[in-house]
């Protein structure tokens, strides 16, 4: 692909909570050229395993718990920054290297003032630390494939930020975004254009401005005015975008109920979470957030909900069916798992979908009870770590034999279950998916709607052996039933 320009370009700015798929997939719709993705932390983001969701055509970056933490799609791989918060050259280099080859550039975030971001030493508290702030970029600059850039806010005095922007230019980043105000003020306050006009001028690399939402930019027309009255390059919007992303269209803004629905569609589509689509809802209600359309907003659990709201009942069903036909096709078209020999184990290439299975249900718990029904010794778990990337391998001890998946799982609790799930297929036992014939293995706790099980489970032996390169380090741990109910993606 072509390297990502920062000359010349109108951009949805880095939001916490707004700038996630369906929001950026909007702003390219009506006319944005460069989408950048909400602040995500180097120290949550260097768990993450990158994850090709085949269902619903995205790339995942999925932590530990199973919360996906960033996901994007081929529509905009040419215009997304990756934005990062991160007070570490190192973790940040890892965490740059991880999404490269999904995203068209990498920004560091040096600006934001909120404590979240401040107290681990990142964002605006960067600003304090020049020789920090050149490692961090070098690093980068040096490490990764992809454009690099970064995200600050004014200095106290003109004088420093100037400087600060010059030494900045130095590590060779394509671009600096300039927030038109101090650490300490707000959005209430006016944004010093002045600011930016000095540091477009004393420096050659393209400079982005930011901040003009509250009383600069109303319409389209404005962004080129903010972009004189500045100097810069480009233009970067934040609130203004949020409120009604179609402000990036040239032929004027829409109506919000119609941006909404827009909005909505994506999200719908790419599976956001439902709280997250509440929120981006809510922000574009504004004073109508306590209308009955922004009280039924507010009341709804589910983007199912959601889309009631909006008549969009039809839609989501039909985008769910979708999905279901895709994952069906999806499911068909691989070949059956056949189990294999390797050495004195039974593998077969099977995962554990929660999602298959009915609440408190799991493979374990039905392994666990044809055990104790043929009076054998309960199930051991030996499951390994692989260093690289985190990801687990488990093997079951059942009757003497070893059974495990050769797929590496997200989880340890998620790579026992595809261990079971193995022995289960293999002797040719039930293992509790939904639609299965009911086996009574567990029917007693079905009954009863309890998670005793777990409790079983958790008396169950098992080892846990984490390998760090050819060194492996083992350790006694309980087994668990419960807890692999997926978390959903939560933007923070």
């Amino acid at each position: 692909m072509s390297r990502l320009s920062f000359s010349n370009i109108t951009a949805l700015a880095p939001m916490v909570r707004v700038g996630t798929l369906p929001m950026r997939l909007l702003a390219l719709d009506y006319g944005a050229e460069v989408v950048y993705c909400e602040e995500l932390i180097d120290i949550k983001m260097v768990q993450c395993q990158r994850v090709v969701n085949d269902v619903l055509q995205t790339v995942d970056f999925v932590a530990p718990d199973d919360r996906v933490m960033f996901r994007t799609c081929d529509r905009e791989k040419d215009s997304v920054v990756f934005q990062m918060g991160t007070a570490d050259p190192d973790r940040a280099l890892a965490v740059a290297q991880l999404v490269e080859k999904d995203v068209a550039a990498i920004d560091v975030n040096m600006g934001c003032p909120k404590e979240y971001s401040t107290k681990g030493g990142m964002g605006a508290a960067l600003l304090s630390e020049p020789d920090k702030i050149e490692s961090i970029l070098r690093k980068l600059v040096t490490g990764v494939s992809v454009p690099v850039t970064c995200k600050i806010r004014i200095l106290p005095s003109l004088e420093e930020t100037v400087s600060l922007v010059q030494r900045i230019e130095k590590t060779g980043v394509a671009a600096v975004a300039v927030h038109g105000r101090f650490k300490e003020e707000r959005p209430r306050h006016p944004v010093h254009c002045d600011y930016i006009e000095a540091v477009a001028q004393a420096v050659s690399v393209p400079i982005i401005a930011n901040g003009g939402s509250l009383d600069l930019v109303k319409t389209n027309s404005d962004i080129e005015e903010f972009r004189k009255a500045t100097g810069a390059s480009s233009v970067m919007l934040g609130r203004a975008a949020m409120w009604n992303a179609s402000v990036f269209r040239n032929q004027g803004p829409l109506p919000v109920e119609r941006v909404m629905e827009e909005y909505l569609k994506y999200a719908i589509r790419y599976d956001n979470h439902a709280f997250n689509t509440k929120y981006c809802l809510c922000q574009m209600l504004r004073d109508k957030v306590e209308s009955p359309l922004g009280k039924q907003v507010q009341a709804a659990q589910t983007n199912a909900e959601i889309s009631n709201a909006y008549g969009l009942q039809q839609f989501y069903q039909q985008t769910q069916e979708q999905l279901q036909a895709r994952r069906d096709a999806l499911q068909s078209s691989s070949q059956p798992e056949r189990p294999v020999t390797d050495g004195d184990v039974t593998a077969m290439a099977v995962k554990f979908e929660r999602r298959e299975y009915p609440p408190h249900i799991t493979p374990k718990m039905f392994l666990l009870e044809w055990s104790r029904k043929k009076k054998l010794e309960q199930p051991l778990y030996e499951t390994v770590q692989r260093s690289q990337d985190r990801a687990f391998q488990s093997t079951v001890v059942v009757a003497e034999k070893k059974y495990r998946s050769s797929l590496w799982s997200k989880s340890k609790k998620f790579a026992e279950q595809a261990a079971a799930i193995v022995c289960l297929r293999v002797l040719g036992i039930p293992e509790g998916r939904i639609g299965e014939e009911d086996s009574g293995l567990v029917c007693k706790r079905k009954r009863e709607g309890k998670v005793n099980g777990a409790a079983d489970e958790e008396r169950s032996k098992k080892r846990h052996v984490a390998k760090t390169g050819r060194e492996a380090e083992t350790s006694t741990a309980a087994a668990a039933a419960n807890g692999d109910q997926r978390e959903a993606d939560a933007p923070r």
